[in-house]
């Protein structure tokens, strides 16, 4: 392989510092991806799930979007998508089945094209961090961040996903009011080993004006766990 940083390891990826839109087959047909590089060589590819598509979610949401960013610039492939019926994706939402399915088959399909041996990074916020980590069973990711997932109050799953098998930092505020904080800690706690929790204050749901907050815990976490090479 070469080593000119110019150079993408398959036709089918973004060269440095581009992106791709594209539209990829899923279970209920075609998924809309935005699919990015990062500026320098990369080391790694990251999928990230976005927030209820119910209630407005798509994967251009500001936090699925910094989320991105961070992986960019920690020289991660990026690749964000919509669910199942948002945008152009096709089919309808699924409660989370057919979505951990579609996040399953992205992995699959940039898995296959990016360099073996590179690491997986898992992440979603709200609905896309439960889906997100649901997925992370079947794809075996090296890191996982999860912002403010709903694994407890009124927006639990009643079954909570297996814990991923690798290192997972989970970030929310506490004043959040529309995932509760409190819930959502204790059942995390519930996990073993529990997940590196990241606490906000004054952050909300939405984490509005506090963006950074996010990028600088995520990007941390990204650094004391895959170092650069």
């Amino acid at each position: 392989m070469s080593s000119d940083a110019t150079a993408s390891p398959d036709p089918q990826l973004p060269g440095p510092s581009s992106s791709l839109d594209l539209l990829l087959p899923g279970g209920a047909g075609d998924i809309e991806v935005i699919l990015a590089a990062p500026r320098e060589t990369p080391r790694g590819y990251a999928v990230i799930c976005h927030p209820h598509p119910l209630y407005g979610g798509a994967m251009g949401n500001k936090v699925t979007y910094t989320l991105a960013s961070v992986a960019l610039k920690a020289g991660f492939y990026a690749l964000r998508f919509n669910f199942r019926g948002v945008g152009r994706s096709q089919g309808a939402h699924d409660e989370g089945r057919g979505e951990i399915e579609d996040t399953v088959r992205l992995v699959e399909w940039l898995r296959q094209r990016v360099p073996a041996g590179f690491p997986l990074l898992l992440a979603g916020f709200s609905f896309g961090g439960y889906v997100s980590v649901a997925a992370a069973r079947q794809t075996q990711p090296a890191l996982q961040i999860s912002v403010a997932p709903p694994f407890g109050g009124r927006f639990a799953y009643e079954q909570r996903p297996p814990r991923p098998p690798c290192p997972w930092l989970v970030i929310h505020s506490r004043d959040d009011d529309v995932v509760d904080y409190q819930a959502t800690a204790s059942a995390l706690a519930e996990y073993r080993p529990a997940p590196e929790l990241h606490t906000i204050d004054g952050a909300g749901h939405f984490f509005n004006g506090r963006l950074g907050d996010i990028q600088q815990a995520a990007g941390d976490f990204i650094q004391r766990h895959l170092p650069p090479a």
